[in-house]
């Protein structure tokens, strides 16, 4: 059990959000809804739409999440964006706090109902169709035909809905998408069916065929929703935790308000085992369970006064919490803003994928009709050259290779967020997988914690002065080593990074400096050493070992003395030690590696650490680290554990194998299916089956363990 500042909130403070975007002070970062939107030819669409609005400067759709995340230059707002894609032909409307929200899994169970009704409906025709195979006379036939119809018909115009929806969206808008060819496969046999039955000359019609394609695929539909629910983001985990209402504290008694209505210095009440809905001040002390946030399950301490961020449960007792912050500033959604632009950034195989969406539509349906005209032209049966032209459209669709690269980065920068990693940076993810040299800083990162030195009191207060008015991760550890003591009252305190801190008391000069053993407490009649007995960090033994297992070279840097950092090292297993380095040389240190083809990982908190950290391959650094360390880290380790280290880096490498997994699974379905679909050896019914099974096969890949 501790007592500190919760990660969550130092995480996510609005200096690290702005850098981890990329985007200028000015600039605005808009979330657009996108209910519609299915597949890659989807995701150009959109984004071409909006590359050529000038108020916008970067978007990327988030497939798996159906929305679209804009930067706005400044001075614009989303208007012109929404009716760019309103006049492209998406349904699209702005996110606010209950949409992000949630409500169930009401897709689901649309997709479900229609396909238990077009199942029905299928098996029905299908028991009527063994008389009509069985060789019925023409009178039994023609009824037979009718009572398919009569089955077959509203069925139709029920479960095939949401095809006929989303592809008649797409051509009003002049484009297509997947959905086209989907609904002119049941439309072309629905409507075959219906002429043969009118015109009673045919000895068969299609309507089961028409049922089956719509089942099919309203099946597959169903199951790639369920296998992208299971793959969901971090981001829409985090989400999920926000809640709709609060009790509010006024003057008269208390009253139920939308989280939305909160203010900055509002009193709320939350009761025992509630989730703080916005981040605040508790009026009391209370213990507060933060593993939605950190991925750490021991309950925390925190005293009155204490911050509490969005998200966290109240344990034992009720308390009442001083509002801080609006909801839509609170931890929670920048935490969620933090984690989605490593979710939807462009990878390097992204443009693979991207190119496949903008050359699906002239590609594939030139070929298409290049088989119809053949085929026809071959065999004279139209319909046959019908059913050819359909399956190649239905079973080239470039979903599998759309979802290749986003349903592994959800899963993967998902499940780190939940070991207690936050990455921020889209590429983190990529640059981490090629990882082989891991960087470690000493004080504060490898270390943490050390036991109070034996000072007098007027020693420790100046001491106490001095360490605080330092950012150096000793005279922090020091600083909080004499917590407690009332620090003394010197003046012009100024610190030099490398040198020291000083300033001046009683009109004498005192300065507070490295010395051999540790910091160095320099006054006017005498020096005193301030040894800290540091304690490695939780998980840096582990850590170590496990890099070192996977061959990868682990070094440790330090302004440190080399007696003491080798010492550490030689607990912790390091064998490489850069000792009595300058902040400054960190970063050249940084840039030896790399000359020398070194791909490094920087993992360091201070303040001397941040060139290295800006300059490293990729970057981590733990949730105590000062701001500008987080700020310039790839990443934020919200746990205390430094095995999260390693973890991080096995992921990553597993991201990267399952993404190139997935591209090959794509691309050979495609080269595979085209050929097949093109000769007329797959029917649409097959067409289909075969297409979700691709989608599906990809995204499974992605969530496996």
């Amino acid at each position: 059990m501790t007592v500190a500042a919760c990660p969550g909130c130092v995480a996510g403070t609005p200096s690290a959000e702005a850098a981890a975007q990329r985007i200028a002070e000015n600039d605005k970062a808009i979330h657009l809804a996108l209910p519609q939107i299915r597949c890659a030819a989807c995701i150009a669409g959109v984004e071409g739409v909006l590359a050529r609005l000038p108020s916008v400067k970067a978007a990327r759709v988030n497939l798996g999440a159906k929305r679209v995340r804009i930067v706005l230059s400044p001075g614009y707002d989303a208007s012109a964006a929404l009716q760019a894609l309103n006049d492209a032909g998406f349904e699209v409307h702005e996110l606010d706090a209950t949409a992000l929200r949630p409500a169930g899994d009401e897709t689901g169970r649309r997709l479900l109902a229609r396909a238990a009704v077009a199942g029905f409906a299928m098996m029905n025709v299908m028991a009527v169709s063994v008389a009509v195979w069985s060789g019925a006379g023409d009178i039994t036939r023609e009824m037979f035909h009718w009572v398919s119809a009569a089955i077959a018909l509203p069925a139709l115009a029920f479960s095939a809905v949401p095809f006929f929806a989303s592809a008649s969206v797409a051509l009003r808008a002049g484009r297509m998408n997947m959905d086209v060819p989907i609904a002119l496969a049941i439309l072309l046999a629905a409507a075959t069916s219906l002429y043969e039955t009118f015109a009673a000359t045919g000895a068969h019609t299609w309507f089961d065929a028409a049922l089956s394609l719509t089942f099919f695929l309203l099946v597959g539909r169903y199951l790639e929703h369920r296998a992208r629910a299971t793959a969901r983001s971090a981001a829409a985990e985090l989400t999920a935790l926000e809640l709709p209402r609060a009790t509010r504290l006024t003057a008269t008694g208390r009253e139920t308000v939308d989280v939305s209505a909160l203010m900055p210095d509002d009193r709320i009440a939350l009761a025992a085992g509630a989730r703080a809905p916005v981040d605040g001040i508790a009026l009391g002390a209370v213990m507060v369970d933060r593993s939605a946030l950190t991925g750490e399950a021991d309950p925390v301490a925190v005293a009155a006064g204490g911050p509490i961020c969005a998200g966290e449960v109240i344990l034992g007792t009720p308390l009442t919490l001083r509002v801080t912050r609006r909801a839509e500033d609170s931890t929670l959604r920048r935490l969620a803003a933090l984690v989605e632009v490593a979710e939807t950034g462009k990878h390097r195989y992204s443009g693979i994928a991207d190119r496949a969406a903008r050359l699906y539509a002239p590609v594939v349906h030139g070929l298409a009709a290049l088989a119809f005209v053949v085929w026809w032209a071959l065999t004279g049966d139209l319909y046959h050259a019908i059913a050819v032209a359909t399956a190649t459209l239905i079973i080239t669709c470039p979903c599998a290779l759309a979802l290749a690269i986003p349903a592994v980065t959800a899963a993967l920068t998902g499940r780190l967020f939940r070991a207690g990693v936050l990455l921020k940076s889209p590429t983190a993810l990529e640059r981490l997988a090629e990882i082989d040299t891991v960087l470690f800083d000493k004080t504060g990162t490898l270390t943490e914690g050390v036991a109070r030195p034996a000072l007098d009191a007027e020693v420790a207060s100046v001491a106490l002065a001095l360490a605080q008015a330092s950012d150096h991760p000793a005279s922090r550890a020091l600083a909080a080593a004499l917590q407690g003591q009332m620090p003394a009252d010197l003046r012009d305190l100024q610190e030099v990074p490398g040198e020291g801190v000083c300033g001046l008391w009683h009109e004498a000069r005192v300065s507070l400096r490295r010395g051999q053993e540790g910091p160095e407490l320099y006054l006017p009649d005498r020096s005193i050493p301030l040894p800290l007995s540091e304690t490695p960090r939780a998980g840096a033994a582990e850590a170590v070992n496990a890099l070192r297992g996977r061959g990868m070279e682990v070094a440790m840097v330090t302004g440190d003395t080399a007696q003491r950092a080798e010492a550490l090292a030689n607990t912790l297993g390091i064998a490489t030690v850069h000792a009595a380095v300058r902040p400054e040389d960190k970063a050249g240190l940084v840039r030896d590696m790399a000359a020398r083809g070194r791909r490094v990982l920087m993992v360091g908190d201070g303040l001397n650490d941040t060139a290295a950290l800006a300059g490293a391959h990729a970057s981590l650094a733990p949730a105590t680290a000062l701001d500008a360390a987080r700020v310039a880290s790839d990443g934020v380790m919200l746990g205390g554990d430094l095995s999260a280290v390693a973890d991080t880096l096995r992921l990553a490498r597993r991201a990267r194998s399952r993404i190139r997994q997935n591209l090959a699974l794509a691309a050979a379905y495609n080269a595979v299916a085209i050929p097949v679909a093109v000769m007329g050896f797959a029917t649409p019914l097959m067409a289909a089956a075969v297409m979700s099974s691709s989608s599906i096969l990809v995204v499974l890949n992605a969530v496996r363990r």
